[in-house]
This record gives structure tokens, C-alpha cells and sequence, in this order.
């Protein structure tokens, strides 16, 4: 696995890293019907295309299989292709991030105790819960901080 950082972001790239994102979700955001999932995707492209650092982890084809968007000292996204979850891709990038980018803290889905408890392992607490999600849609929040060194963790 390579993680490049993407700052060219051309429309085959954005739908090459939306079937990531749809693969992803479809796995793991149970709590979403097919409707929503199709009405969040609209809106995807354009996350990906505004975020202000985009890394990606590619395998051996040079194939996105997962992509991790950084805001500040936030993560804002972080996605790994349903046959790539479980393979440490995840860890692998936030890993990366931390070191990089300096990642501090990131909101995650309540309803995804997978993602919930991976942010655990990597090192983040939780610090803040909201009902809404940032579109004020009906799925709480949990907003994390990074509690170890990454010394500690990494």
C-alpha cells in the first residue's frame, strides 16, 4: 500500500474515490437507507473536492482502496473499500495523518460503533455528543479528541 497526497482532484479520480465512499458506507452505515445513502453521495464529490488535504492509500494496481480527508487539525473523512476493511488500511492512514497532518480530532457517526471503537483504539476520546449529525439530520454525533501522545500509540 502507497498513501499519496492528492491535489489534483479530476472528475475520474472523485468517481474512482466515490465507489470507495459508497463501498465503505454501504458496510459499515447500517443505520442509512438506500435513499439517504443516494442523497448523501450527491453531495461527495463536492466534500472531496473542498477538503484541504486528501490522501489516499492505493494498492499494488495504483487502485484507490481507501482516502482520509484532513480540515485543520481535524479528520473529516475516512473511508476504506469494504474488501480492504479489517487489513489495517484504516490504521495505516490515520497513522499517517497524525504524524502529517498532526490529526487531533474527528466526529463520528454514534450509530457506528465499528468506527467508534477503532477512533478508541487509535487513541481518541470522546469529548462531546450531539443529536443531529452537521446537517441536522436525526444521527448523534460523537466528537473526539486524541488523548495519547502518538508516541504512546503509534
Amino acid at each position: 500500500m502507497k498513501i499519496v497526497e492528492v491535489k489534483e482532484r479530476n472528475d475520474a479520480l472523485i468517481q474512482k474515490l466515490l465507489e470507495v465512499w459508497e463501498s465503505s458506507v454501504r458496510a459499515t452505515h447500517l443505520f442509512l437507507s438506500e435513499e439517504e445513502i443516494i442523497h448523501i453521495k450527491k453531495y461527495v464529490p463536492q466534500a472531496l473536492k473542498a477538503v484541504s488535504y486528501l490522501f489516499i492509500a492505493l494498492n499494488e494496481e495504483k487502485s484507490p482502496m481507501a482516502f482520509m480527508g484532513i480540515e485543520g487539525q481535524k479528520l473529516e473523512m475516512l473511508f476504506v473499500s469494504d474488501k480492504e476493511r479489517g487489513k489495517g488500511t484504516g490504521k495505516e492512514l490515520i497513522t499517517y495523518g497524525i504524524r502529517k497532518e498532526q490529526i487531533w480530532e474527528v466526529a463520528v457517526n454514534e450509530q457506528n460503533p465499528l468506527a467508534v471503537g477503532f477512533y478508541e483504539h487509535m487513541g481518541f476520546q470522546v469529548y462531546k455528543r450531539t443529536e443531529c449529525d452537521e446537517q441536522g439530520q436525526p444521527y448523534p454525533l460523537l466528537y473526539m479528541r486524541r488523548i495519547r501522545k502518538e508516541e504512546e500509540e503509534l
